[in-house]
């Protein structure tokens, strides 16, 4: 009989993990039975979630890359990071910005495990386990400390993790306790499943919750409330595809055959194997969020003024969502 337990304490492999299965999408290898039957029943009812998981991951770099390259960032919180796999935040952001420092959270141990053992010899890297609804102890973590100085700009990724955060969880106080610790200047970067259609929405909140998962499906009017004061960097809230695509850029492992093989078959029975996803059908939406305002805009202009002239195409997002050199 094989135990389920695996050698960190905690850990069992005969429960599904969402970071598990999300990571199988991903092409990773750690991931075990019930991970990938877990995926395989919720693709049944939700097909375009491969899909929406593949998206998710590349509109990381092209974030991450903007963040390190043109907005001068050298400080990172991936608030629900999953298990590692290519191209992770430390990764992109030090490809760019070799002095860039980085910190995971994920409430997964798995992830805690497999992260440490990535990071092991990366000083400049870190993570921590914790549950993000509880984003003050995050903030005052003293790895958090180690390497992250909040009297300096800092971005704080929520990748496919609004949807994790139902009403009752008070998103909103959680982005906004982190909006207040930030300094200006800083971003937010925040991705999340939507619908158009109330009735998809509730079906798609009743279906992923039978599977275990605290799940909402939100409007985009209603994320754009969540986000409300922030500043949106252009195109501003989009699908994940719009938000500055780049064929360029380096590609995601094969997608994992039988999840791809059973996404297909089931789009194509429902008429929806097309490039451009109708109204009624779930997307991930993005945008990242320049977090400054009141006294602290000058601040946050004089030191963008400053990136401007060490780099020269350093640009700001002005408030009707163009862009124009600083000062312009």
């Amino acid at each position: 009989m094989v135990s389920a337990e695996l050698p960190f304490s905690g850990v069992r492999t005969d429960i599904p993990s969402p970071a598990r299965g999300y990571g199988w999408m991903l092409g990773g290898k750690d991931n075990y039975e019930a991970d990938r039957q877990f995926v395989r029943q919720m693709l049944k009812n939700l097909p375009e979630a491969l899909d929406a998981a593949r998206e998710n991951r590349l509109f990381l770099y092209r974030v991450v890359r903007h963040l390190a390259a043109e907005a001068g960032i050298r400080q990172f919180i991936d608030m629900g990071c999953g298990l590692p796999t290519d191209n992770n935040v430390h990764q992109v952001a030090q490809r760019f910005a070799p002095d860039s420092r980085v910190v995971y959270v994920d409430i997964d141990p798995i992830v805690l495990a497999h992260g440490r053992a990535l990071l092991a010899d990366d000083d400049s890297t870190t993570v921590i386990r914790a549950d993000i609804r509880q984003v003050e102890e995050i903030l005052d973590h003293p790895e958090t400390k180690r390497l992250i100085d909040f009297d300096e700009p800092v971005a704080v990724l929520f990748l496919s993790v609004g949807h994790m955060l139902p009403d009752k969880d008070d998103p909103r106080r959680i982005l906004q306790t982190v909006i207040d610790r930030i300094a200006p200047g800083g971003y937010i970067a925040f991705t999340q499943a939507t619908s158009d259609d109330p009735a998809h929405r509730a079906l798609m909140n009743s279906q992923l919750s039978a599977y275990g998962l605290t799940w909402q499906t939100r409007s985009p009017q209603e994320v754009q409330a969540l986000l409300a004061g922030l500043e949106p960097v252009a195109p501003g809230l989009v699908d994940v595809n719009d938000w500055r695509p780049d064929p360029d850029q380096p590609p995601l492992p094969p997608r994992p055959r039988r999840a791809e093989a059973l996404r297909r078959r089931l789009q194509a029975q429902q008429g929806r194997l097309r490039v451009r996803r109708p109204a009624a059908q779930a997307r991930l939406i993005t945008g990242p969020w320049q977090a400054h305002g009141g006294a602290g805009r000058a601040k946050a202009r004089r030191r963008h003024r400053r990136l401007a002239e060490r780099t020269r195409w350093m640009r700001f997002t002005a408030p009707d969502g163009r862009t124009s050199p600083e000062g312009g």
